[in-house]
């Protein structure tokens, strides 16, 4: 039997706790603040702490410091409906053991659970780290979704594995690798961030591993590559899914090895810098194109964090939006937005995400001259790009197209194979935009098709007039 410690200060929450930790076999104690807490910790000491960020008068927070000492082995489970980057990376540096968002699921809680208590068969201590507190938020968000970002990141930034971050365009995925540096243990070291699809295809080489004097045309000094240029620091891989193919198993390479090999020279160098990357791009898809090594991916997604687009959490979209018009004023008066203008704004879909909201904002405190924004001061929305949206515009205008030919058709008269002709508007469409991701590799877009490369080349071909 596992002795549990729950402080929380809303009482139903409380009491659905105590249930269900009863009724899986464990002894559970309440305390509605973290002062009541400390005096059952020191009656009895707990094995496990369930624990709530904001309580009356002592936060959770603080209080972890004083629970460490009463019960320094037992994992402290950190609860909160609304925290934000800084709260989470100060509560894994505080030895935090995991971190729930409510409103939590039963599946989460026996997750944590189970977690919990092998860390406690296996005398698992929680670590420690220096907080900093002079670091300032750079993410904004209270959604669950949001929460839970927070969490992995803080979680993650403590260790120092390979992050790949995905997401559609927009969603923040530079914002939180930056994030995930400032919070590591690496903070004071060089962030190094590294565009891969603005670099020269015939100079990325060069640019990430270096060069010796006199590899090249041009090469007239020895030059360290960005990796190297990163020390100890973090290297984000950005756009990782244009990384060409012939220079992933010298990149693979670099970071299972931990040293580069500089253009023009046979010896490596030594190179310690942790490795993030970051793609809106589905690698699988292009493992199963054959654009994309499959040992390069599993190593750079050691830990995976997926980041929702701005339409899954319209919660943030008020505190985002007045965050960037109080960045847009620059410290001059502004009235803020209307209500209608903040409805218009959570319903609209934001293909672009954040980065469309923001240029929107912008572009409205501008358009509104200092009054309160208004709609009409609002751009027009951005159409989509590769979301769902896009399948739903497209299924739109296919049942438009059917609902037209079967009109015209009379089947007691005329004999128009129309499955015959839609594959004949879509099949042309359909090939030339595969073969245009794949880069117009054949065998690639076959491949990706499941039809064979020759039949792929005769349905492309120019038809004799």
């Amino acid at each position: 039997m596992v002795m549990i410690l729950v402080i929380d200060d809303e009482t139903r929450h409380c009491d659905t706790l105590k249930e269900f930790l009863a009724n899986a076999g464990h002894e559970v104690n309440v305390a509605g603040s973290a002062e009541r807490g400390m005096e059952l910790a020191a009656e009895t000491t707990p094995d496990i702490v369930f624990l709530d960020i904001r309580l009356p008068r002592m936060d959770g927070l603080t209080a972890i410091t004083e629970l460490r000492k009463l019960s320094p082995d037992a994992p402290v489970i950190m609860m909160t409906a609304y925290g934000t980057l800084d709260t989470a990376a100060a509560a894994v540096q505080a030895g935090v053991f995991d971190y729930l968002v409510k409103p939590f699921s039963l599946e989460e809680l026996k997750g944590v659970l189970h977690r919990a208590t092998n860390a406690l068969q296996a005398n698992m201590k929680p670590t420690q780290a220096s907080a900093d507190q002079s670091a300032s938020d750079v993410v904004i968000g209270q959604s669950p979704p949001m929460q839970r970002i927070f969490n992995r990141v803080a979680l993650v930034a403590a260790s120092d594995v390979p992050v790949l971050l995905t997401g559609e365009s927009g969603t923040g995925k530079e914002v939180f690798a930056r994030a995930i540096h400032r919070y590591s243990s690496r903070r004071d070291q060089p962030f190094v961030p590294v565009f891969l699809a603005a670099l020269s295809p015939t100079l990325i080489e060069s640019e990430l591993f270096g060069h010796a004097r006199g590899a090249y045309t041009g090469a007239d000094v020895e030059r360290p590559g960005l990796l190297e240029q990163a020390g100890e620091g973090t290297v984000l891989l950005d756009e990782l899914g244009d990384v060409p193919l012939p220079l992933q198993v010298k990149l693979l390479r670099a970071i299972e090895e931990k040293e580069v090999t500089r253009v023009g020279e046979n010896h490596p160098r030594p190179m310690r810098a942790r490795f993030l990357a970051a793609t809106n791009k589905h690698l699988p898809n292009l493992i199963a194109a054959g654009l994309f090594r499959e040992d390069l991916y599993y190593r750079l997604s050691v830990y995976h964090i997926e980041l929702p687009p701005l339409r899954e959490r319209t919660e943030d979209i008020p505190v985002l939006a007045d965050h960037f018009l109080q960045q847009s004023a620059n410290g001059s008066r502004n009235s803020g937005f209307l209500k209608s203008t903040i409805e218009e704004m959570v319903s609209r879909r934001w293909y672009g995400n954040i980065r469309e909201l923001r240029n929107a904002v912008e572009h409205a405190a501008i358009a509104s001259r200092g009054a309160a924004i208004a709609v009409e001061h609002l751009p027009q929305p951005a159409s989509p790009t590769n979301s769902d949206d896009v399948e739903a515009s497209w299924s739109k205008s296919v049942h438009g197209w059917l609902d037209q030919q079967i009109a015209s058709i009379d089947p007691l008269v005329d004999r128009d194979r129309l499955h015959e002709k839609l594959l004949g508007e879509i099949e042309p469409i359909l090939f030339r935009r595969t073969l245009k991701h794949c880069r117009n590799n054949y065998s690639a877009a076959a491949r990706v098709l499941g039809i064979d490369p020759k039949t792929l080349r005769t349905r492309l071909s120019p038809k004799p007039k």
